[in-house]
């Protein structure tokens, strides 16, 4: 076939933006971890955008020279003509109102409604849009008013030009943190040259594609998916214990022995039974606490299998996540500290020169970064390669992924 092939949306190969360095636009960049995960695995973000302040000054406090490419300001407010020509968007819009923690108000609520300024920027980037785009948000968006706001955001990436696949990933796999998010990668490429696109069947894989993810992609025939083949995630034999801040007995973080015995009576039997087990080991053993309203009572909820939590933002004390240290008939409990968030996000020597709440509240809505380093070496760097091969005049020979 000719080296200026049309797809069926109108464009050629040849306007598709794969350069070098990969490049990447990072919409929704937070504190820039999305960033670090690509980074690692060989692509370059040339510009970046967030409405937060305080996440911008904790990004560019990691990442000084991004001064010159960092926008801050409303998604609704940016000009696609500020944003260069890259090869991938990336976008970690407000999951509040598609979490099963929020109200569910879905994609016209408050915050998640800035899932359509992205789309207007890729819209009015006409033949400049990247070939790639990257989407992250909870998987409770399978389900967000009846699985709907996915099917109308996979349809709106379909009307770009778009073929689409999803997929979940658990932080788990890398690091000792519960963090499962759904994962949507468009790629502005036509049938003829589209990804490994086959039946779910050969594709299963229960980390990557569990049976509610499988069960939305066959009863939605119409969307067209590009669903590539994925290995499985690794197993992480990383524990909690391993990412502790080793700091002395007499830490200020440290909650008063007052305190620490109020959070063991919020407990319910078995979980005081769990920590009573804890106290009594010859052995430092370590677990966390989460605050929750259970029939109108505030409970504290142990968990001792060496994975944390979910990190959140800390909007009320449900969103803190307690570490409590217990053995040789001792029993202390303190907030996760900053370092160790850094820890359970896979950054671990992210540059922290922020307060404690700013810093919980850009962690506890941060990307892991292995994770997006998983995602980038697996997929986006195989996409690449894709391109390359079927399309060689987008990109000389110096220029190939490794």
């Amino acid at each position: 076939m000719g080296a200026s092939l049309q797809t069926e949306f109108g464009r050629s190969f040849d306007s598709l933006a794969v350069q070098r360095p990969l490049t990447v636009a990072e919409f929704f960049a937070g504190i820039g971890l999305m960033r670090m995960g690509l980074e690692r695995a060989g692509w370059q973000v040339i510009f970046a955008n967030d409405i937060d302040a305080q996440k911008r000054e904790m990004y560019l406090g990691q990442y000084p020279a991004a001064n010159q490419h960092f926008t801050l300001c409303d998604v609704h407010m940016l000009r696609a003509s500020d944003v260069p020509t890259v090869t991938l968007a990336t976008a970690s819009f407000p999951c509040n109102d598609l979490s099963l923690a929020g109200a569910r108000t879905g994609l016209n609520g408050r915050e998640s409604s800035a899932f359509w300024g992205f789309v207007r920027i890729l819209r009015e980037q006409g033949e400049r849009r990247p070939p790639l785009v990257l989407l992250e948000n909870v998987p409770g968006l399978l389900s967000s008013h009846g699985g709907n706001d996915l099917t109308i955001i996979l349809s709106t990436l379909n009307d770009l030009g778009y073929r689409v696949d999803m997929f979940v990933l658990d932080a788990a796999r890398f690091t000792p943190q519960s963090r499962q998010r759904l994962f949507i990668i468009g790629t502005q490429i036509e049938e003829d040259f589209a990804f490994e696109t086959s039946a779910i069947l050969p594709l299963r894989d229960s980390t990557t594609r569990p049976e509610a993810l499988e069960r939305f992609i066959c009863s939605h025939p119409t969307i067209r998916w590009s669903l590539r083949s994925l290995p499985s995630a690794p197993p992480s034999t990383r524990r909690l214990e391993q990412i502790v801040e080793l700091l002395s007995d007499a830490a200020p973080e440290w909650w008063s022995p007052g305190r620490a015995a109020y959070l063991l009576n919020q407990m319910s039997q078995s979980h005081r039974e769990r920590m009573n087990a804890m106290i009594a080991r010859d052995v430092w053993s370590y677990g966390t606490v989460f605050r929750r309203m259970r029939n109108n009572r505030s409970m504290a909820e142990l968990r001792t299998d060496g994975i944390a939590g979910c990190l959140r933002t800390p909007r009320g004390g449900s969103g803190r996540q307690i570490l409590v240290r217990a053995g040789f008939g001792a029993f202390k409990a303190r907030l996760l500290t900053p370092r160790e968030c850094a820890r359970l996000m896979g950054a671990d020597h992210y540059i922290i020169h922020v307060p404690l709440n700013q810093a919980l509240f850009g962690f506890g809505d941060a990307v892991c970064v292995p994770v997006i380093e998983w995602i980038a070496t697996h997929y986006l760097n195989e996409a690449v390669r894709e391109l390359q091969h079927r399309q060689p005049s987008l990109i000389t020979t110096a220029d190939m992924v490794p």
